[in-house]
């Protein structure tokens, strides 16, 4: 099975496929199916790649019928990464741009995004209007796309991250298809345990309400604790002066207001996020459905679309509950960025720090920190994330003076940045350039890679270490913060693309299923006989993953694993 297909639907629900060949142009003559479903299935045992405009338009109605591929390649998501590593991030990225730009005519724009339809099939896995090309113009641009790979940094490296990119939206669709397992009256018994009963009329909880009379007890007057701007004014009334509510400020006010306000506004958030308004819309026939987006932040990371699937609270997730007869095998990458530093700047010591399945920050303490494993962690978490005042200085420099090749290799990539040139992850996933910067047309682009720490991390429960993201910015220290994580998360991403894919491919042959990810965690439900092989294949999957990125080194990417009935038990 080596042959590679092109494929794109046509009316009345059929298809039209060529034969590829080396160069990425038919081999054959184009030939007219009267039926998709059917005309994949026969290929089936031939084609070992199908090459596609969309995953989106085409892999939902395959798996509606049954029948999954095992590798495809997505013309409109590559071309997003070839633009980038272009310096052209922020062109529109449809085939129809792209063939647009083959043919010097003029660029149409992107179609606008669809939002998410809770309940019911993605919106998103629908053809988008406009963006329709001729089959032999798709080909056409799947040619000059395999000609521009060849002129990447480095040619083999950006054909595999197209590759992984590609494999992540077949990921994506399964998990759509298959769905998270979720119980809808436990969700209801939390959400009454939480909160309490429901007024008529829509209005708070009973918790909510309570909450909100204490706090406004504690400062003698009415204050809507949900409205941030009411709070810091009642403050500042009160003689405290605060910049925001955000839960590490107000921890350090010595306020009879502080306590309620703060479980205030984390049940504020379950009530709003995942209460029962989420749970009508988002939950259908025993399964949570949430559309995956593959690189949807500039770091590769994925975000999904509407239902805030990255983001489930700790105490939402007893409602994530296995099938009867059946296991949630829960997994996540141990200390992942660190890991992906000692890879790629080929540091010996850190690699051999990062080269046993234990735990690294101890490891790197006993190393450089004399056993000091919070200031190892600090001092490593610190030279990838910027945080390099004050004792994060202290600590750099000796981390410095143990590692200097990965502190070096995270010091270049900041330096960069503060120069306003782009930084690449190490399969080529390209920075945004700087807003401001000459033609790059993207103030726009964000900044933030989610889920680094600061002070916006404050919420306990959020579960899916997102945050509201910045944007690019042309301030130079805050643009080499930003390059300084890039190349660090983002290699991070490609990796978790590599392990996806390959722990998708060992499953297959199971009835398991890929239901959930996020950055360095993946969940498969699977029936209980086939948990432990299901462990093993994610063990598996992560050291592969590791030696297809980034060559033969040292380093591990072990998985802490636990085999639950519900998701919360895992943590």
């Amino acid at each position: 099975m080596t042959g590679r297909w092109a494929l794109a639907p046509a009316e009345g629900g059929g298809a039209l496929l060529a034969p590829l060949g080396a160069d990425g142009r038919a081999a054959g003559p184009v030939l007219r199916e009267p039926d998709l479903v059917a005309a994949v299935g026969a290929r089936l045992a031939d084609a070992g790649r199908w090459v596609w405009r969309s995953s989106a338009e085409v892999y939902p109605r395959l798996l509606a019928a049954g029948v999954r591929i095992e590798r495809c390649y997505d013309i409109e998501a590559a071309e997003l990464l070839l633009l980038g590593h272009e310096g052209r991030l922020g062109e529109p990225r449809s085939a129809a741009a792209a063939w647009a730009r083959l043919r010097n005519a003029p660029v149409p724009s992107d179609p606008p995004a669809r939002s998410a339809e809770p309940g019911s099939q993605s919106s998103l896995f629908e053809p988008h209007a406009g963006a329709e090309i001729p089959f032999e113009a798709l080909l056409d641009v799947y040619a000059e796309q395999q000609r521009r790979h060849l002129a990447a940094e480095h040619p083999g490296r950006m054909r595999l991250l197209t590759a992984s990119e590609s494999a992540g939206m077949l990921v994506a669709a399964e998990m759509h298809h298959a769905g998270l397992p979720w119980r809808a009256d436990v969700h209801r018994e939390v959400l009454n345990e939480l909160l309490g009963e429901r007024y008529a009329g829509g209005g708070e909880p009973r918790r909510l309400a309570e909450l909100a009379d204490e706090v406004s007890a504690a400062f003698g007057r009415r204050v809507r604790p949900d409205l941030p701007a009411d709070v810091v004014k009642a403050f500042a009334q009160a003689g405290v002066k605060v910049r925001s509510t955000r839960r590490w400020e107000l921890e350090k006010i010595g306020h009879p207001a502080v306590q309620p306000l703060i479980e205030y506004k984390k049940l504020y958030r379950i009530w709003t996020a995942h209460g029962w308004s989420w749970l009508q819309d988002w939950v259908r026939d025993g399964r949570f459905r949430p559309e995956y987006q593959p690189g949807g932040s500039v770091s590769g990371r994925w975000t999904t679309n509407g239902g805030g699937a990255l983001q489930i609270p700790r105490v939402i997730r007893r409602a994530v509950v296995a099938d009867d007869g059946w296991r949630l095998v829960v997994a996540d990458a141990d200390q992942m960025e660190p890991r992906v530093l000692a890879a790629i700047s080929r540091d010996p010591g850190l690699m051999e720090v990062a080269g046993h399945g234990g735990d690294l920050y101890t490891a790197l303490s006993d190393r450089a920190f004399s056993g000091d494993r919070a200031h190892a962690k600090v001092a490593l978490l610190g030279a990838i994330y910027g945080q390099t005042s004050g004792d994060g200085l202290k600590n750099l420099a000796a981390l410095r003076r143990r590692f200097p090749l990965a502190v070096a290799y995270v010091d270049d990539a900041a330096r960069a940045g503060e120069e306003g040139r782009i930084v690449r992850t190490w399969l080529g996933r390209t920075s945004p350039p700087a807003a401001g910067a000459e033609d790059d047309g993207e103030a726009g682009i964000p900044q933030e890679i989610p889920g680094a720490p600061g002070p916006g991390m404050d919420e306990p429960d959020s579960g899916g270490g997102e945050f509201t993201p910045g944007y690019a910015s042309s301030n130079g220290r805050a643009r080499g913060r930003f390059t300084r994580n890039f190349v660090v998360q983002g290699s991070a991403a490609d990796w978790a693309l590599l392990m996806l894919a390959a722990l998708r491919r060992s499953i297959a042959g199971m009835r398991a299923e890929l239901v959930f990810f996020q950055h360095d965690e993946v969940i498969v439900h699977c029936p209980q006989e086939e948990a432990e092989a299901v462990v093993e294949a994610i063990r598996e999957a992560g050291d592969l993953a590791g030696r297809i990125a980034f060559g033969e080194t040292p380093v591990h990417f072990p998985f802490t694993t636990a085999t639950v009935e519900r998701y919360s038990d895992a943590k």
